[in-house]
């Protein structure tokens, strides 16, 4: 798919020229105040909104986007077009992930910029326009994009110049800047732009959570009021910069608010007709099939193929005293309007609120798995049990703890008693306290936390493998390095923390501070080691060991979390007198 894309978009690249004069052309022959832009983007000349912001400062760096538009659902469909609604299932739903990306952003948003009055619906459509709702909902549990999402180089060619910002670091080209994502954002607008909306630390333009909440920024700065019609046109074209963009976006916008659903991730359907098609505007794409016309931004003229509107009647009744003019012609019955039907609630929309399903004392030694999963209910406001909704679970805070399979994220669907299991929990090297936090997908409802802590590895037994007592000349080194073994019930522990501390006396346990000693990395005296740990057959060795000019005993403790401790013994003496040997020594005997 990816290379078939980038195919197209070469082919595209060459063509570009040629085909902007000609979509100028018709449309300075159809409409007098419709131009088309370097691209072929209809633009108009007086009326229209517009955008002062550059393609540099833009979201997307006005890169291509989808042109398909919306399924026309009719209820008397004509029998040799098909049935339009065929489409609308598929084309109304929105991937469970990438749906509730959208609703935390606006929810975010509301929180903070409540004057910008952001709609979801919105996010919903630039990400349909942009990049088809992630490919259909091709993201993992985290919502991160299962492979990149990169549009064509902004080399001037048919499309902006914007040289590489980012060193090829979203977009893989050091040499000019790619729009990169579900929401498209080129590397320069995401520098400033990018957001970290599922709270991992990371803003990840490959992320819809980080992705769509950087968008809701984008699209609410400069004081901007979504819910006025003029304001609302201008963040639009801010994102991407052509009337027909501005169109296409208003047109989902606008199906979206008449009712969606979520459907599963990576189920749904991928866009077709592109704005850098060649073809674009000689047949519809095989995407436009069914398509209802995209409702018109207020204050634009009409574009090619489309009539002016009639002005409306005066609908004044006519006087029933006055002379009649001719027979008049009764009034037609109106067409009943067309209702959109509601769908019926999924089990996601009855969802009132979580609850904690029994879990709690979340407690593993490092590297161990907590020997309890989380649990979460889903519960109606009547507390009753809500099965076949998805939860996800979100590893939080300054850890490295994973689920089973090294993830921070699982998602998984409650069963028939509305509870939903996370995978095993698997505690990190890193200690400390640090929370799961559990929402649904897909419904904006508080979420529950839940608290863990990751404790130290410990060893009940500490044994040396080399001798117990060691010795050493006064300012000398002493010679057998100091090896011990840890383990837990009798079995290897590996990776234990151990504190070494040369003390005053069995009785003292206070750090000396004379006879042997340890060197730093500078040369330096000490006397305490910690950080030290075990290997993975549970054994350590000490750095070597030194003797000032103080003679004595000594005492090396040794100790381990889980409370094991070994005292190992120095001696520091002098070296023994050599004993004479007699058979070399002089005779005292007188001489004969």
């Amino acid at each position: 798919m990816v290379a078939h894309f980038d195919r197209r978009l070469r082919k595209a690249a060459v063509t570009t020229t040629v085909a902007a004069v000609v979509v100028a052309a018709l449309s300075a022959s159809q409409a007098p105040d419709v131009t088309a832009d370097g691209n072929g983007r209809q633009t108009t000349a007086d009326n229209a909104p517009t955008s002062d912001t550059s393609s540099e400062e833009s979201a997307t760096g006005n890169s291509p986007y989808y042109t398909d538009l919306p399924p026309l659902k009719s209820p008397l469909p004509s029998p040799t077009t098909g049935t339009p609604s065929s489409r609308g299932a598929s084309e109304a739903g929105i991937p469970a992930t990438v749906l509730d990306a959208y609703k935390q952003a606006e929810s975010e948003l509301r929180r903070t910029k409540p004057g910008c009055n952001l709609p979801w619906q919105l996010l919903a459509a630039i990400g349909k326009v942009e990049s088809g709702q992630a490919r259909g909902g091709r993201v993992d549990a985290g919502g991160t994009t299962i492979g990149r999402i990169i549009g064509p180089q902004l080399d001037g060619n048919g499309f902006a110049l914007i040289k590489d910002t980012d060193n090829g670091v979203y977009d893989g080209n050091s040499r000019y800047d790619n729009a990169v994502g579900p929401m498209q954002f080129i590397p320069s607008t995401w520098a400033w732009a990018g957001r970290d909306g599922n709270g991992d630390g990371k803003e990840d333009p490959n992320n819809v959570y980080d992705a769509a909440l950087a968008a809701g920024h984008y699209l609410c700065r400069n004081g901007w009021d979504l819910s006025d019609q003029a304001d609302l046109n201008r963040a639009i074209l801010s994102y991407n910069n052509s009337q027909d963009y501005l169109n296409t976006v208003l047109s989902w916008l606008e199906h979206y608010r008449r009712g969606t659903h979520e459907i599963p991730d990576g189920t749904g359907t991928l866009p077709v007709g592109r704005s850098d098609d060649t073809n674009a505007g000689t047949s519809p794409s095989p995407g436009r099939t069914g398509a209802s016309t995209p409702p018109k931004a207020p204050g634009t003229t009409p574009g090619p193929g489309q009539s002016p509107s009639k002005p409306p009647s005066s609908g004044k009744p006519t006087d029933p005293g006055g002379p009649s003019t001719g027979p008049s012609t009764p009034p037609k019955d109106p067409t009943p309007p067309t209702e959109t039907p509601t769908p019926p609630p999924t089990p996601t929309d009855t969802v009132h609120h979580l609850e904690h399903a029994g879990t709690t004392g979340l407690t593993a030694i490092a590297g161990d798995t907590f020997a309890k999963k989380i649990s979460a209910r889903a519960e109606t406001k009547a507390g009753k049990a809500v099965g076949k909704v998805r939860i996800r679970f979100t590893v939080l805070g300054d850890t490295d703890a994973t689920f089973t399979g090294g993830d921070k994220f699982a998602a998984v669907t409650t069963n028939a008693s509305g509870v939903a299991v996370a995978p095993a929990l698997v505690a990190g090297e890193q200690t400390g306290a640090f929370t799961v936090r559990a929402t649904v997908i897909g419904r904006t409802v508080p979420g529950v936390d839940y608290k863990a802590t990751v404790t130290e590895r410990v060893a009940d037994a500490l044994t040396a493998t080399t001798a117990t007592e060691l010795t050493c000349t006064p300012g000398g080194e002493f010679a057998d390095p100091v090896e011990v073994k840890a383990t837990l019930k009798g079995a290897v522990a590996d990776k234990v923390a151990v504190t070494a501390t040369l003390i005053k006396s069995v009785a003292d346990p206070a750090e000396n501070d004379k006879g042997p000693y340890f060197k730093d990395a500078d040369g330096k005296t000490v006397r305490t080691l910690t950080g030290l740990k075990t290997d993975a057959k549970g054994l350590l060795k000490l750095p070597k060991l030194y003797a000032d000019d103080t003679e004595g005993t000594y005492r090396l403790r040794l100790t381990t979390a889980g409370g094991a401790q070994l005292d190992v013994t120095l001696k520091v003496a002098k070296a023994a007198e050599p004993t004479p040997d007699p058979s070399t020594e002089p005779s005292t005997e007188p001489q004969a």
